[in-house]
């Protein structure tokens, strides 16, 4: 399911009108163009299964090891679920976020799972050090705004498996702190290079781009003029589909013909999730 010409000039049109703001920090940038995520996908080779006319989306990777889907008609908090079928070497997995999380972070996760991508598995607290956030324990750091926040949470039976919590919220008092912006979780079995990849994404200082009125995850969020053009955008957008399918095609080639492992029957379902 390639990007075509005439969804590639829906998203320059929606982003032609745009005068682009400098939006930081990520966290509270808000969700801007879910397409980051799907054109993304799409030019990886993972195939639209939902009815067009639906507002939900569902996409399969050539394998059929993993499936993305955008439901926001669901009754939960998780406007995505992404989900990773067991195969016989690998267990099975499940992410789930929040509506207002940048689709451009959960772009990187999805950019991860790519055959062939460079990813290498760092750990998540010395990346968000090293980005200025603050760690108050051995399990928890904070933005340095005190507005988004980190968690490990070791399972109760191996504590050398762990989940992941990860939360943007207002401010406030105590712990939790004011109400929810959006959230993140990564389920016990999650790769690690899946979760720094994450991590990464979000603790970047480099600012995202949202036009001018377009909705932020809150107004404490800090804009500037951007330096980029609109034209600009839309061709780094166009130069990052470019990349994920050359190497998309590369990952083909190197593995004789197309992607054809079968994930073993047992997966993990949206019922298990526990936020």
């Amino acid at each position: 399911m390639p990007v075509s010409a005439r969804q590639l000039a829906a998203f320059a049109d929606r982003h032609a009108g745009r005068i682009p703001f400098d939006t930081s920090p990520r966290h509270l940038a808000g969700p801007g163009d879910a397409r980051h995520v799907t054109h993304g996908l799409a030019a990886a080779g993972w195939t639209c299964t939902s009815d067009p006319l639906s507002p939900e989306i569902a996409l399969y990777s050539p394998d059929h090891r993993y499936n993305l889907t955008f439901a926001p008609q669901s009754p939960t908090l998780a406007w995505w679920w992404l989900q990773a079928e067991p195969t016989v070497d690998e267990f099975g997995w499940y992410a789930q976020f929040g509506e207002l999380l940048p689709a451009e972070i959960l772009g990187h996760v999805t950019d991860a799972l790519i055959p062939l991508m460079p990813v290498q598995a760092q750990d998540p607290f010395r990346i968000l050090e090293t980005a200025g956030w603050v760690r108050d324990s051995t399990d928890t750091a904070y933005s340095p705004d005190g507005m988004c926040y980190v968690q490990q949470r070791p399972a109760k039976d191996d504590a050398t498996v762990s989940s992941w919590s990860i939360e943007a919220c207002q401010p406030g008092h105590g712990t939790p702190m004011g109400p929810r912006i959006w959230h993140a979780w990564f389920a016990e079995g999650t790769p690690e290079h899946v979760v720094s990849t994450f991590i990464t994404a979000l603790a970047d200082p480099a600012p995202l781009q949202r036009g001018m009125y377009e909705g932020l995850g809150h107004y404490s969020a800090a804009q500037q003029p951007s330096p980029l053009t609109p034209e600009q955008v839309v061709a780094a957008h166009t130069r990052r589909l470019d990349a994920i399918r050359v190497q998309a095609r590369a990952a083909r080639r190197q593995q004789g013909t197309s992607l054809t492992t079968t994930p073993a029957r047992a997966g993990v379902s949206r019922s298990a999730a526990r936020r």
